[in-house]
Order: structure tokens, then C-alpha cells, then sequence
């Protein structure tokens, strides 16, 4: 099985690394799963292809760089999701709700019939009705989410 960890980037708490670091490391060890975990493809990517360019701050200085950059960077995530995921796990919090990725990324998963198991303390009010309707599943939090996947 192959996930990809949905959530913010642009405007998380350190591009939430945090979160997603542990939630690998939890679904290899745990149920062998692969993992595509778009902080770290990104950082492959701007080693590779960028190696030499700070990425947020071209965003002020060099828009038609940035917008070629993204265009790849939503190339190689929409392809993950529709070609490769077999699921997805987002995590819906501040940096989620401010950006336009995790959105498409959810929209993605639904169109080619991924599930998408949806973290997030928010009320779900406060969520926009198109990511509740792109959700299978939603939890509480990431220990209710790993007790699901363990019965699973």
C-alpha cells in the first residue's frame, strides 16, 4: 500500500515536516507502507533541479519562475495521488485552510476514488464543504486515525 500525507505546506508550521515525519516513520514501521511525503520529494526536487534558489522568497522577486516551479511541483503530486496512492492522510489545520494545495489534493484523491482519512481539530463547520465532501473518514487526531488503520 502506498499513501501520500496531504496538508499544509506553505503556510504551516515548518511546512509541516513535523507531522508528517512521524506519521511515515509510524506507517513504515508499523504496516510497511510506502510513503510519498511531498516534504521530502520536495527537497529531492530542489536538489536536483533547483539547487540554488530559495523558493519562497523568488515568490516576491521572480513570479514567473515560482509559477514554473509550482507547476511542476502540482505535476508531480497530481500523479502520485491519481497513478500511485492508494490512500491518502490529511492533516487539516491553519496551514491547510490558508493554502490551495491540500484542497486540490484532496479533489484529486476523490475524482480517482482514493480514500482520504482527514486529521483536524476544527470544527467541522469551520471546514469548506467540498474537503468534507472529498473525506472518507474523518478523526480527532492522529492517535484515533492509527487506532482506525490498525483495524483495519
Amino acid at each position: 500500500m502506498k499513501v501520500y500525507l496531504s496538508g499544509g505546506m506553505e503556510y504551516a508550521d515548518g511546512e509541516g515536516v513535523n507531522w508528517r515525519k512521524e506519521m511515515q516513520e509510524w506507517l513504515q514501521n508499523k504496516h510497511k507502507h510506502t510513503v510519498f511525503n511531498p516534504n521530502v520529494e520536495s527537497d529531492n526536487f530542489f536538489a536536483t533541479k533547483y539547487p540554488n534558489i530559495d523558493f519562497r522568497d523568488i515568490k516576491k522577486t521572480n513570479i514567473e519562475l515560482y509559477q514554473e516551479i509550482v507547476r511542476h511541483l502540482v505535476d508531480i503530486d497530481c500523479k502520485e495521488i491519481a497513478d500511485h496512492s492508494d490512500y491518502v492522510i490529511c492533516y487539516w489545520d491553519e496551514g491547510a485552510a490558508k493554502g490551495a494545495g491540500t484542497k486540490g489534493e484532496l479533489t484529486m484523491a476523490k475524482y480517482f476514488g482514493k480514500p482520504v482519512y482527514l486529521v483536524t481539530s476544527f470544527q467541522l463547520y469551520d471546514i469548506p464543504g467540498w474537503v468534507l465532501g472529498c473525506t472518507s473518514n474523518i478523526f480527532k487526531d492522529f492517535e484515533e486515525l492509527k487506532q482506525f488503520l490498525i483495524k483495519r
